[in-house]
């Protein structure tokens, strides 16, 4: 596995903090009568037009700047039946394109995937929406109530909801992040599997270090589904289930579950200083 060890981005002391900044409020209030998942006739049709933007431009633009490699599509087909019934996908986060790579990599199924308010709330926010972004309300108890309701419904449904488990992003680390339960509870309450997805680098050529200083290029594994343990009380299910997650994503990155740095569970877990002390230097939001 290639670390890139880059000290550009100023990684936050807890393994789940943000240090993106949003600089634009919509003023988006999400209660519990917000659309969290939008099936009107105009905004299916938005994403229809997204949609057809994203196959032709996106998508192939995507591979070509970032060198993405796809490996696993043969489970998306062997395990065709299982998706059908809905499911719950995570991985690590990594990049500000991850989940268009997710899309591109599952076509043609199409995805819907949890996302932090703020970001909906941002000036991204109408396209995080059109390319199935569900807000997660972050002050309201009974909207959080009916976002998860409705996006339990979904799965059970027949849909596909992509979390990240780490509970942030942070740019080119290599090391997965202790997960947060999030992706296990809904999987246990919508009774349907979680499907593992790993982001691992690789190191870039001459032209593309020199020319376009691009510190990596990335790799998308997918997995086999994990399933919840039935035998097992709820809560011990959910633990259960995250660790099992968390371990088979460290297998898709590359890394050794035994080995890695941080636990699978998160509990104010602070950050591992394994090759600097120094992070975001220079850096620029």
């Amino acid at each position: 596995m290639f670390d890139p060890k880059t000290d550009r981005y100023p990684y936050p002391e807890f393994t789940d903090r943000h240090y993106l900044v949003n600089k634009v409020d919509r003023g988006i209030v999400f209660d519990c009568g917000y659309p969290y998942l939008d099936s009107s006739r105009g905004f299916r049709f938005r994403q229809f037009l997204v949609r057809v933007l994203l196959y032709i431009i996106v998508f192939p633009v995507a591979r070509v700047r970032y060198g993405l490699k796809i490996n696993g599509r043969e489970n998306l087909k062997k395990h065709r039946d299982i998706i059908r019934k809905g499911l719950v996908s995570c991985s690590n986060h990594i990049n500000m394109w991850d989940y268009i790579f997710i899309m591109s990599a599952v076509r043609p199924h199409r995805t819907n995937v949890l996302s932090w308010a703020a970001n909906i709330n941002g000036k991204d926010g109408p396209l995080i929406r059109l390319v199935g972004g569900i807000p997660i309300p972050d002050r309201d108890p009974a909207a959080i109530m009916t976002s998860m309701k409705k996006t339990i419904e979904h799965i059970k449904n027949g849909g596909w909801v992509h979390l990240y488990a780490e509970g942030s992003m942070w740019e080119y680390y290599a090391t997965v992040r202790p997960f947060k339960p999030g992706t296990a509870h809904l999987a246990c309450d919508a009774e349907r599997p979680v499907l593992p997805i790993g982001f691992s680098y690789r190191e870039p050529g001459w032209i593309r270090r020199k020319v376009f200083r691009q510190i990596a290029c990335i790799t998308l594994s997918i997995g086999e589904p994990v399933f919840p343990d039935p035998a097992l009380p709820k809560m011990e299910r959910i633990t259960d289930l995250t660790v099992r997650c968390h371990q088979a994503v460290c297998r898709l990155a590359g890394i050794d579950p035994e080995e890695n740095i941080y636990p699978p569970v998160f509990d104010d877990t602070r950050r591992v200083d394994y090759y600097t002390t120094e992070y975001g230097v220079g850096y620029r939001p």
